[in-house]
């Protein structure tokens, strides 16, 4: 086997392992018992930190089609480059969020991380619907999408273009509905975030 059929099997198993090992630590992170302590309230802005990452992420997806349909191929690359560090950002930012601070429950105006009574009765239930609407598939698919960024950006770098074109297919809508689902969270849950 070859150094270069050695180094392409080096990096799938690194894409399957990245792609399987992100999932399960932001999932362990979301549902961990105990909050890692003394991070400091700091914390508390990196919602609105992942906000603005998202938005720009869809922002420079969008640039980045835009480009490639022109046939701008180093403009293509330069978008995909800055949605491929803004999502780095992102994920660094939400698990270091997760893993000091309590998740924000949609509806709990008097943050005590549970819906009482009235809470539940009051006028908002029917909008957090709306947001497990997004919510559900925005988690469901930002885990799914891993695999696609990295395959899509592992095809890019080594120029097999065609394999690229194929994974893009599915990666960029999935990417850019995470992307602005985040967003829309994003803008439904922060009246409940307390600080």
């Amino acid at each position: 086997m070859s150094q270069i059929d050695k180094n392409r099997k080096s990096f799938v198993k690194l894409i399957w392992v990245l792609s399987i090992a992100i999932p399960v630590v932001v999932a362990v992170l979301l549902f961990a018992p105990e909050k890692i302590e003394g991070a400091g309230d700091w914390v508390y802005i990196l919602p609105h930190l992942n906000a603005t990452f998202n938005s720009i992420t869809a922002i420079v997806l969008l640039l980045g089609l835009y480009f490639i349909k022109r046939k701008n191929i180093v403009a293509h690359k330069s978008m995909m480059s800055i949605a491929f560090t803004l999502g780095s950002l992102f994920l660094v930012s939400y698990v270091i969020y997760h893993s000091t601070a309590d998740s924000t429950v949609y509806g709990d105006v008097n943050g005590n991380g549970v819906l009482d009574e009235a809470e539940k009765t009051g006028g908002v239930m029917w909008l957090r619907g709306i947001y497990m609407g997004f919510l559900l598939p925005h988690i469901i698919l930002a885990a799914v999408v891993v695999p696609f960024v990295l395959f899509a950006f592992y095809y890019a770098l080594t120029n097999k273009i065609e394999k690229h074109k194929k994974v893009v297919k599915w990666t960029f809508p999935i990417w850019l509905f995470v992307s602005i689902t985040g967003v829309i969270v994003y803008f439904m849950i922060s009246p409940y975030y307390l600080n």
